[in-house]
């Protein structure tokens, strides 16, 4: 090995180092008695943008409307998230003390960390991506021992995980999507197409090369949404009426259902979880990798009639604001928690 892939392995050894560290259960305090039963949602001291997040936040939100006492967990002290409008119970892991009573939910990006989690209060992991579970977990380490239940998001995570681990429970909560602000605007959003660059940047490139040396793009908007709030992704979503999902191995795919919601016709990857949401009637699902497939699909719908598109938006967002609605998230969590506290929710 030379010196610079010396350097190279080095640097790639601490950075994992960093992360790893970054990744560690915090320390809790644990008691063998308790009072009232309470869930507490683990998070990483995140502050930007983050799917996983904001559905933890939104749990304890719904948990606390249901009478059914919940926080969420930072590490710091007075740490909230704030890329997005909340007045979410939060709580330093610091300051609380565990008991059998609770239960401590704990997402799957702690994988490698745990076998940290304190015994004593009752532990369910909310695996909002199946396919990084393994992510930084050596080949044959046990995972997800001692848990009671798995939380999923999706029916294509929830059959990985039960194929993973038969021996534990695994529950569907589905997502929301919120109808206050991903809508269909009520004037025509024009001719832009909107995409989000975070996630297979190869492909996308690919894509973009063939559509603008097709002249497809030439008379349409290209209108990347990146590091955005919630509400000026929703904002440029409803202006366009063209999204392009870019979706890779997802727990959900939070970005096309908000395109979708928002009236987009959305076109491209389903990231496999997508499958439960990507119905042909009023959205473009692409077989995985096809870039070619994908520049042919986009080719065509922009010689669409503008009020096609428009109403298979609509018909997209009805469909999506339908299932994932608050309601149905509340639905969701009262079968699964109702039983587990045995609670009337």
């Amino acid at each position: 090995m030379g010196l610079t892939d010396a350097l190279v392995a080095f640097a790639r050894a601490r950075r994992m180092a960093r992360e790893l560290r970054y990744r560690r259960v915090p320390a809790f305090a644990v008691s063998d008695t308790g009072g009232t039963p309470t869930v507490y949602y683990l998070c990483p001291d995140y502050d930007t943008p983050s799917g996983g997040v904001r559905v933890a936040y939104r749990h304890v939100d719904a948990l606390n409307a249901m009478s059914i006492p919940a926080a969420v967990v930072h590490r710091r002290r007075g740490f909230r998230c704030t890329w997005f409008a909340n007045s979410t119970r939060v709580v330093a892991s610091g300051d609380i003390t565990l008991s059998p009573a609770d239960v401590l939910v704990v997402p799957e990006w702690y994988g490698p960390t745990l076998s940290t989690v304190p015994a004593g209060p009752r532990v369910v992991v909310f695996n909002q991506r199946s396919y990084g579970t393994f992510d930084r977990v050596p080949a044959g380490q046990p995972l997800y021992r001692g848990a009671a239940a798995i939380l999923a998001v999706s029916e294509d995570n929830a059959d990985y995980l039960r194929y993973a681990f038969p021996d534990i429970p695994t529950h569907v909560v589905r997502n929301v999507v919120d109808g206050t602000l991903f809508r269909p605007a009520s004037e025509s959003p024009g001719r832009r197409i909107a995409y989000m660059p975070r996630r297979r940047g190869e492909e996308l490139a690919e894509v973009l090369h063939l559509l603008a040396i097709r002249g497809v793009t030439r008379d349409w908007e290209l209108t990347p949404i990146d590091g955005r709030s919630e509400r000026e992704t929703a904002d440029l979503l409803r202006r366009s009426a063209v999204f392009l999902s870019f979706s890779e191995r997802e727990g959900f795919g939070m970005p096309p259902a908000e395109a979708m919601a928002a009236g987009c016709y959305v076109v491209g990857f389903t990231g496999l979880a997508g499958r439960d949401f990507f119905d042909p009637a009023y959205c473009r699902p692409i077989p995985e990798g096809d870039v070619l497939a994908f520049a042919r699909a986009v080719e065509e719908i922009c010689g669409t009639e503008p009020e096609v598109l428009a109403k298979a938006g609509r018909l997209a967002s009805q469909a999506i604001l339908d299932r994932y609605s608050e309601a149905g998230l509340r639905d969701d969590l009262r079968a699964f928690y109702g039983p587990v506290l045995g609670v009337e929710t």
